[in-house]
């Protein structure tokens, strides 16, 4: 994935959880989704209708509030000559701050990563955020089998999420034939048993994907030739067979089996972000357990290497919950930035309202605007031409990098 996609994919899911938790009293929220190739003057002559529509509301509160963000709205859209490129999301309304007439007015904007297919215009308690919700969704689907003739497990892999999704096993008796059994009798029982097997994971497996609409592919593995068995003898529906994309020796079935295939199947699975980001970090600890220089961790080391032009990829954890708080004084203009967790900026506020400016002793400190610091990073990694990945927290080595490391870390083009 690239640093943009990666980047803008973080931002959006990071807004639509903002967006997720407003709630208004009624149905005074807006949201206007404008796809690209609309025009502007079309959608603002459509929303003066409902700005008339909405004088009918019984409730004055209602009405007001109503019209009042619809005619921010409005006011937003007039600074656009068209919509951009993938399109244009619009949300206000009035957010309840506490009891009645706490409301206050909030209106955000939303370019968003891909083309939106959908244009429409909704009031209602809650913003509509199912059309965006759905660019989160990994669009690139593959299925795993890993067999042999005790086990098999059925997984799906999906951006970055492996599911299991069904275990079985055989019921296939053992090569050492009770006694008294004659080896042809015993080889015909074995023989059908193998083929109720190998028919039983067929069925399964059409019933797993070819669910999946968008499934892209399937890889089959497992120790030993019973996955070669299973694929050449024609068991799976065409529809799948269609799809296999590679068969491999595994030392495992189950889950160790599955994550054997994900780690030997890398070349097939090579766009799908859950490998990308795996990739990356174990990069990352190579060079950090090699002690090659090529690799550092920790806020000032990254922030010292971006300024020589050292950093070829910053490593951002999604569960790194920082921002960049700058703290001023109004009268010498005295200026110093601090990195902290969110939830500490209002403890921040109060022990900077009481001390003094360090250069010009007066208490007139104050906090300036806060940035996140991922999108601090990110600014400063394009200025430096330096690519920036933000890695899930859900993996193993997603929790690693945010647990073990802080959170950020870097690849360096050289020592630094």
């Amino acid at each position: 994935m690239s640093q943009r996609s990666s980047l803008l994919r973080f931002r959006l899911k990071k807004a639509l959880d903002l967006l997720a938790s407003k709630q208004g009293r009624g149905t005074e929220l807006i949201s206007l989704y404008v796809a690209p190739g609309r025009q502007i003057s079309d959608v603002i002559k459509y929303l003066r209708q409902e700005y008339a529509t909405a004088s009918n509301i019984k409730s004055r509160t209602t009405r007001k509030n109503v019209q009042e963000a619809i005619d921010r709205v409005t006011q937003r859209l007039k600074l656009f000559k068209e919509p951009p490129p993938t399109g244009l999301v619009i949300f206000c309304g009035a957010i309840p701050k506490g009891g009645p007439g706490s409301e206050e007015m909030e209106l955000y904007t939303i370019t968003p990563p891909e083309p939106i297919r959908v244009h429409f215009y909704r009031c209602d308690d809650k913003f509509v955020l199912e059309p965006l919700e759905d660019m989160l969704k990994e669009k690139e689907t593959f299925g795993i089998i890993v067999l042999d003739t005790s086990e098999a497990s059925f997984a799906t892999l999906r951006g970055r999420n492996v599911e299991i999704v069904k275990e079985i096993t055989s019921g296939i008796a053992g090569k050492t034939r009770a006694g008294g059994q004659s080896a042809r009798r015993y080889e015909r029982i074995r023989d059908h048993e193998v083929n109720a097997y190998y028919t039983r994971i067929a069925e399964y497996a059409s019933k797993i994907f070819l669910e999946i609409p968008d499934i892209k592919g399937l890889v089959v593995g497992g120790p030993g030739p019973s996955k070669y068995d299973f694929v050449e003898d024609n068991y799976l529906d065409y529809r799948l067979k269609e799809k296999i994309l590679a068969t491999a020796d595994t030392a495992y079935v189950g889950s160790q089996g599955v994550e054997e295939m994900v780690e030997r199947s890398s070349d097939v699975f090579k766009n799908v972000r859950y490998l990308e980001e795996k990739n990356l970090v174990q990069q990352f600890l190579y060079e950090i357990g090699h002690d090659t220089g090529l690799g550092t961790y920790g806020e000032e080391e990254i922030r010292s290497c971006l300024s020589k032009g050292a950093v070829n990829t910053i490593l951002v954890s999604e569960g790194l919950d920082l921002i960049r708080q700058p703290i001023e004084c109004t009268v010498c203009h005295y200026e110093e930035t601090r990195t902290i967790r969110s939830i500490d900026r209002l403890r921040l506020e109060q022990d900077t309202l009481s001390k003094n400016c360090p250069r010009c002793l007066n208490q007139t400190l104050s906090l300036g605007e806060s940035r996140d610091m991922i999108d601090e990073l990110a600014e400063r990694a394009e200025e430096s031409k330096s690519d920036i990945q933000v890695i899930s927290s859900e993996t193993e080595e997603g929790q690693m990098l945010l647990k073990s490391f802080g959170g950020i870390a870097a690849l360096l083009r050289f020592k630094c």
